[in-house]
């Protein structure tokens, strides 16, 4: 595992961490507490030490498990967490003070920590990041000790670039893979000037990157790639990076055509993220120990050829940006 600096933090991550929604036993079908366990000993086994879950992934399950596993490690572990979207109290008291810190200190007992290393907002409506008032209250967090650092998991660019203006940010989230480019010309380089981690979610694109599979894949009915595949319960950039299903399954095999038939589809897409240095970590989540392997092994592999590179650009901006849905 290599590992990269984050930001202007000083922290040197692993460049592939863990997305931990799948652990919350919903919105990806059943975890069971074993399988979870088993899913976070094979990432920590493997070099990872970049954990990023949420407190409503499982209505606090994802938090809870990794805060009871990390008792029984000795590691050194980076764990970031992002709020706003619990249901309760709801929007928009999610983003008052009083409960961005209640909604904190439920995390930290959930974790089992004294402190959160980052605390992220999870995709708040654009015009509370526009107001501004929620980064007061994370300031004020962080100035009481809560946390170490904080910074914002965004749906658009336009967002992001709202995040970048606030002084005290060290990082942002983004959906970013082969099927979503446009952070590399609209947020790169003012996130590498201002030395913002870029943390890359969904690199994967909810598996579709996988290669595995077809228009005819069925999933749980409690799977947002079921429920979710064109946005009936939130941004539909976060299920197939949202793009239709069927719509998006041919397009996985244009992308087969282009790159090496010796490496792996989902190898190669992972690979992709990491060729682009502004990048501080990847975070695909996983079902299964050996998905945490072969993800985590990509760290090991050699960059792309620039005419892959140049063929999966050419790609993108001929069929590709056309038709994702949603703001982006």
């Amino acid at each position: 595992m290599k590992y990269r600096e984050f930001g202007k933090t000083g922290w040197q991550i692993s460049e592939v961490g863990l997305g931990c929604w799948q652990l919350g036993g919903a919105d990806w079908g059943d975890v069971s507490d074993e399988r979870a366990f088993d899913v976070l000993a094979a990432a920590l086994d493997t070099g990872v030490n970049f954990l990023d879950t949420a407190d409503v992934y499982g209505l606090g399950r994802s938090e809870s498990l990794i805060g009871a596993f990390l008792r029984e490690r000795s590691e050194s572990v980076y764990v970031a967490t992002k709020l706003g979207r619990f249901p309760e109290p709801g929007w928009p008291e999610n983003f008052s003070y009083n409960t961005i810190k209640a909604h904190v200190e439920a995390s930290l007992k959930r974790l089992g920590r004294e402190q959160i290393d980052l605390i992220q907002l999870h995709c708040i409506p654009s015009e509370v990041l526009r107001e501004g008032e929620v980064f007061d209250s994370l300031r004020r967090i962080k100035a009481a000790g809560l946390v170490r650092e904080f910074g914002v998991s965004v749906e658009t660019m336009e967002e992001g670039a709202l995040c970048l203006a606030q002084e005290g940010l060290v990082s942002l989230q983004i959906i970013f893979n082969l099927f979503r480019q446009k952070p590399i010309e609209k947020l790169f380089e003012d996130a590498a000037a201002k030395r913002i981690g870029l943390i890359a979610r969904l690199p994967l694109a909810s598996g579709l990157l996988s290669g595995k599979f077809t228009r005819e894949t069925q999933f749980e009915a409690s799977d947002h790639r079921h429920y979710n595949r064109d946005g009936a319960q939130f941004n539909v950039g976060e299920t197939f990076a949202g793009i239709e299903f069927k719509t998006a399954v041919g397009l996985v095999e244009k992308v087969r055509e282009r790159v090496s038939s010796e490496q792996g589809l989902a190898d190669t897409a992972l690979r992709w993220c990491l060729d682009h240095p502004a990048i501080s970590t990847i975070i695909p989540g996983a079902k299964q120990t050996a998905q945490v392997q072969q993800n985590c092994a990509v760290s090991d592999l050699p960059p792309l050829s620039a005419s892959i590179h140049r063929s999966l650009e050419s790609l993108y901006h001929s069929e590709v940006s056309g038709v994702i849905r949603g703001p982006y």
